[in-house]
């Protein structure tokens, strides 16, 4: 038995290291997917786990759990980076500006009470207790990256090696943060007398309203004599309208048509085009009839088509005319696992996942256009991540100084890899780097950084973590970071119901992603059958994500370091 002994005991080994981690990491995720009252914290009880383990003397040499815990970081921020970073700037667009300012209204009074509960609550002498605050301020808004830029950042202004544990104080705020999210939430209905089934309603119209962008389907009849005998391609140019002629009835025989096809006096069209231009097109070339031919007709279809030709790569949705030229419509593009708004100005790229809703030979033709290989993206681009990691830390090293700050300014490893990622996810098919990860690699890149980053500050954090919470503080940072955590959504949600008519289920998305909180989207979608909730997620994550990122190193920075 001594070798299990030895295994557990000998602390700098590398088969003890990987046993720590095995262990832990094994334990937080099986624990994390226990829920009580509907809710789980998730991948982030990994935490909770090495702080346990750290508690018992389960551990490994600072050194090793530094780099470890680093690198994690790194993977994590970098693969998020490349998630958000294609939606990144789309989400500025319209309406997203409005619900962008207010995510970025509400990350500031986050830390605005953060503040004033600092200064009411605690003896401001003591240099630890404000870096403590901000790990509450972090567990409360349920952030773990702002956890590490936090982390990384007080190693530079620590520079004597006695960094302040804050993970101590994020393990304290977050369980009531996941339900104070929720629970504030739920508050904004009742102060702002909300009707779940008028919201509901009112969503409904939106959509009535919009089917005038969707495609026009009609049966008509050639009489326009000045036809005889032209192609399709010469009559979209003398009408200078989009549409798509799908069958043609000639003679009794039915075919499907192509640019090069001739028309005559009396052939039978089938043909789709935008709804605002089917009255000129009726006018030019003959009256809508009724025709008894639905079973030459396709019924229609939705399906998930992949791009994967690098010659759709940069251009918009607008540039390549779905609903009039090809008959269909594109209701969403998944890019990176993230739903992005299928509006004009979005640029396609490789790797995207489109909706397409239309005929099925319209749907097929699409298909071919977009390429549709899955055997194209088989391969992993490792290259693109470590050149971006590579680029993300030369940018993240860069020193800036400022007067009044004791240290140069940097962005350090979690802010520059994050920046160079949300760059090359936008357009590093500019640069001719393939940005395309799939998703499940995605995630898998991006789960695996992040356990290793919280395992190794859980176990760092178990040493003094009962301290601190029974003898110390604990209380006070359970408190606070609810204070941290309600008030914030209680005002902003106010606001954007009352001042700026948002729908509540928009609200509820965009509350829990300026949170970049899963569980919130999570309950919103459960409460409603639209798509609002997404919507309102996606369009405020990218720049949430990137706001509690570098929000963290300035406060550690500017702050704590005084």
């Amino acid at each position: 038995m001594e070798w299990l002994i030895n295994l557990f005991t000998t602390t700098d080994s590398v088969a003890h290291i990987t046993l720590l981690y095995a262990i832990v990491i094994a334990v937080g995720v099986f624990l994390g997917k226990i829920k009580i009252g509907g809710i789980s914290l998730g991948v982030t009880f990994v935490l909770f786990a090495g702080i346990a383990a750290g508690h018992i003397g389960f551990t490994a040499p600072t050194n090793i759990l530094s780099f470890i815990q680093d690198f994690g970081l790194i993977l994590f921020v970098f693969m998020i980076g490349l998630q958000v970073g294609p939606g990144f700037f789309e989400s500025f667009r319209k309406g997203g500006v409005t619900l962008n300012v207010l995510s970025a209204a509400m990350i500031l009074l986050n830390i605005i009470v953060m503040f004033i509960c600092y200064y009411v609550f605690f003896d401001t002498s003591n240099p630890e207790n404000l870096p403590m605050m901000v790990g509450t301020l972090y567990g409360a808004v349920t952030n773990t990256p702002g956890l590490g830029a936090a982390n990384e950042a007080l190693t530079t202004v620590f520079s004597n090696g006695n960094v302040p544990q804050i993970a101590s104080g994020y393990a304290c705020a977050y369980p009531l943060g996941v339900l104070g999210i929720i629970g504030a939430t739920i508050a904004v209905k009742y102060i702002c007398r909300i009707k779940l089934d008028k919201e509901e309603h009112q969503l409904s119209l939106e959509e009535e309203v919009n089917t005038a962008v969707k495609p026009h389907f009609m049966h008509i009849k050639v009489t326009n004599s000045y036809l005889e005998d032209r192609t399709i391609a010469q009559v979209h140019e003398f009408l200078n309208r989009d549409f798509v002629c799908t069958r043609i009835l000639h003679e009794g025989h039915v075919s499907t048509p192509k640019g090069g096809s001739r028309l005559h006096i009396g052939d039978l069209l089938f043909v789709v085009c935008a709804e605002d231009d089917a009255e000129p097109i009726i006018a030019f070339i003959g009256p809508e009839i009724e025709v008894d031919w639905k079973k030459q007709d396709e019924p229609m279809i939705s399906k998930r088509i992949l791009v994967t030709r690098s010659s759709i790569n940069g251009k918009t949705l607008g540039q390549m005319h779905f609903p009039s030229v090809y008959g269909v419509n594109v209701t969403r593009v998944t890019r990176q696992g993230m739903e992005l708004f299928a509006s004009p100005s979005l640029a396609l790229q490789v790797g995207d996942r489109i909706m397409v809703v239309g005929p099925t030979d319209s749907v097929n033709r699409v298909a071919s256009v977009m390429g549709n290989s899955i055997k194209r993206l088989e391969a992993p681009n490792i290259a693109t991540i470590f050149v971006g990691i590579m680029l993300g830390i030369l940018f993240g090293s860069l020193p800036v100084a400022i007067h009044g700050i004791p240290v140069p300014l940097k962005l350090g490893i979690a802010g520059g890899p994050l920046i160079i990622a949300i760059l090359i996810g936008r357009y590093g098919y500019k640069m001719r780097l393939v940005t395309y990860t799939t998703s499940s690699a995605n995630m898998m890149l991006r789960e695996i950084g992040l356990v290793l980053f919280l395992a190794s500050v859980g176990v760092k954090a178990g040493n003094g973590f009962w301290d601190t919470v029974v003898q110390g503080d604990g209380l006070k940072y359970v408190y606070t970071g609810f204070l941290i955590t309600v008030i914030p959504i209680l005002i902003i949600g106010t606001i954007a119901r009352l001042k700026y008519k948002f729908n509540y289920f928009t609200i509820m998305g965009m509350l829990a992603g300026t949170c970049t909180d899963p569980p919130a989207l999570a309950y919103a979608n459960s409460v409603c059958s639209k798509d609002a909730p997404a919507i309102g997620y996606s369009t405020v994550y990218p720049l949430s994500m990137f706001l509690r990122i570098f929000t963290a190193q300035i406060i550690v920075l500017f702050f704590c370091g005084m």
